[in-house]
């Protein structure tokens, strides 16, 4: 049963992750900012102005690297402050506190780039010959250089950076502290609604009842905020395309994927393909959910819940460390030991409460180890996604060990590969130590609907409506609630055909996802899962080799582009082969379960 959110102050502190690796309190970290802001002026005061030649090039990126050290603590603390408690008015105001410090240093800070662009290529080539250790960074910078602008345009743009990312702040504060829900009445009886229980409870609520009642309270409050939301969104879009502009970029998408190190080919095959192949695999799906369920007709409302409605197993928090361990096993000791860490030295926000961040996401600072927010409800899948978020934790824990600050982060293309992998040997794991038809049928239903569901139909159809988005900021036009929600209804039913019927309140999911303030990041999802996917088939087949092979490519971060740690990993995207293998892989498992559940049926 859905219970109302405690406060933050009422649940246990074994629930909450610890952040005083960070810093033991909020004076410590005032007092940290304040001595960065005092260091970036001593350091401009050193370096501005006297970078001449290669010598002076690797002596700056040296101290600059120590800058940027010291700058991810501060930053990564008020993040994970806010993102616990979003009514906490102390959070609130430390994270403004830390937006306005940041804006200053990065201004004080964009000297840097450039300086080292305005000097010969030659020189930083030189200076990349003498020390391997910035040869990446600088490489990354010249390939920047003709969409940098004059160094006082790109100071005063570092300035106002607190300005431009105020539409995410302001999308988060409205869905999580103003947006307050009452609670639903079924039957007469009365239950309580929050973001956090909808998309952790109700969502995949078993009643048909209550799951389309809440659906529906839960629409009707976002439409109350639809239009304040869209505004906000409209201004993200605006600044991005204000940005690509004056940067002198093609198009809004060139500007976006140009950090993603791909081009539009394969941001573009991510989407027409899923939209066109995989449509009647999950269509087929769908059927397969109102048949077991026995709806009249299946909705929008009905996409999550569980093939099985009797059979949901249930785990603790500390039950939920043995299915890790043994399906993780596989990566090894280090592997394992970090794991391991992230229970004992409490790396893992659990609790559920009042303005909390939705969803779960991993922060990995550099220089310390990684936090991960989940919201624990009990419910077996969520095992998936611990390991999900265990493996960004995996990730980065290599790879910043192994890189510098400015080599351990890899292309978002990249990055939800080596999480989804996690899912993959799951799945595996728990698959090859189950004869029962009914667990299997969990296990490869909990891949559809959680894994492939989430990451290649959730996330890819909010990258096609996203498209569609840009496609008109492009244009030089805008948008408004109105066309926000008939493009999102739009992408879905053009999907779901006539199997599933796209009910009022659909059309408002634009409203729930922030990765539209991240650019071009949905798509990455499935881009992601696409390499894992071929990735865990080689484990499978071929054990310890493909993961060295694997583990060498997390150590790899930022070193190499998508594509170069796609081979590394054996996998080649440079050609639509390995995502129609996984297309065809999630058919096979639609089938598999469609003969599992005649199987049980005919039991």
């Amino acid at each position: 049963m859905v219970k109302s959110m405690p406060a933050r102050s009422e649940v246990s502190i074994d629930e909450t992750w610890d952040l005083q690796s960070l810093f033991p309190s909020d004076e410590a970290f005032h007092e940290a900012l304040s001595a960065l802001e005092k260091e970036v002026d001593t350091f401009a005061s050193t370096y501005k102005g006297n970078t001449k030649d290669a010598a002076s090039v690797n002596e700056l990126l040296k101290a600059y690297a120590e800058i940027n050290e010291k700058f991810v603590p501060v930053g990564t603390y008020a993040s994970l402050k806010i993102s616990t408690d979003q009514t906490d008015d102390e959070a609130q105001m430390l994270s403004s506190k830390f937006g306005s410090s940041a804006a200053k240093v990065n201004s004080k800070l964009s000297f840097v780039t450039s300086e080292l662009l305005a000097l010969p290529e030659e020189t930083l080539e030189q200076a990349m010959q003498e020390s391997d250790e910035f040869k990446v960074y600088l490489e990354k910078l010249i390939r920047k250089k003709q969409y940098q602008l004059h160094p006082e345009v790109e100071k005063t743009l570092a300035a106002y950076s607190s300005t431009f990312n105020a539409p995410y702040g302001l999308y988060n504060t409205t869905k999580m502290v103003d947006m307050s829900f009452d609670d639903f009445e079924v039957d007469g009886k009365s239950y309580p609604l929050s973001y956090v229980s909808f998309e952790g409870d109700w969502e995949a609520e078993t009643d048909t009842a209550k799951r389309r009642a809440a659906f529906d309270a839960f629409s009707k409050k976002l439409k109350d905020y639809q239009h304040t939301t869209a505004k906000t969104y409209d201004m993200q879009l605006q600044t991005e395309k204000t940005t690509s502009d004056l940067r002198g970029y093609d198009s809004i998408f060139d500007y976006l994927l140009f950090n993603q190190e791909v081009d539009r080919s394969l941001y573009n095959r991510q989407i027409d393909l899923i939209t066109s192949e995989l449509a009647p695999h999950m269509r087929k799906y769908a059927k397969l959910l109102q048949k077991a369920h026995g709806l009249e007709k299946m909705t929008f409302a009905d996409l999550k819940i569980s093939l099985d409605p009797t059979y949901e197993p249930e785990i603790t928090v500390e039950e939920s460390k043995k299915y890790i361990n043994d399906a993780l096993g596989i990566m090894g000791e280090d592997y394992l030991e970090m794991i391991e860490r992230s229970y004992s030295e409490r790396w893992i926000d659990f609790a559920q409460n009042k303005g909390k961040s939705t969803g779960a996401f991993c922060s990995s600072p550099y220089g310390n180890h990684p936090y991960i927010l989940i919201s624990w409800t009990g419910r077996m899948n969520e095992v998936f996604v611990l390991a999900h978020e265990l493996g960004h934790a995996g990730h980065f824990y290599n790879a910043n060990r192994a890189q510098n600050i400015f080599n351990a982060r890899p292309s978002l293309y990249f990055i939800e590969a080596p999480s989804t992998m996690n899912e993959m040997l799951m799945a595996n794991h728990l698959l090859e130590n189950s004869k029962d038809p009914k667990f299997k049928r969990w296990v490869i239903s909990s891949i559809v609907a959680r894994t492939y569901y989430h990451n290649f139909v959730t996330h890819l159809l909010e990258a096609a409506y996203q498209r569609k988005v840009y496609e008109r900021i492009d244009a030089g036009q805008s948008v408004n609630a109105g066309i926000l929600n008939n493009l999102k209804r739009g992408v879905l039913e053009e999907f779901w055909g006539d199997t599933v019927e796209i009910n009022d309140g659909a059309e408002l999911t634009w409203m729930r996802q922030p990765h539209y303030y991240m650019g071009l990041y949905p798509y990455t999802y499935s881009a992601g899962l696409t390499i894992s996917t071929q990735v865990s088939k080689r484990i499978l087949e071929e054990g310890q080799p493909a993961v060295e092979e694997w583990l060498e490519v997390l150590k790899a971060g930022g070193t190499k582009s998508p594509v170069e740690l796609s081979k590394m990993a054996g996998i080649d995207i440079t050609t639509d082969q390995p995502l129609r293998d996984t297309i065809a892989y999630i058919g096979e498992l639609i089938d598999e379960l469609e003969k599992l559940t005649e199987e049980i049926e005919g039991e």
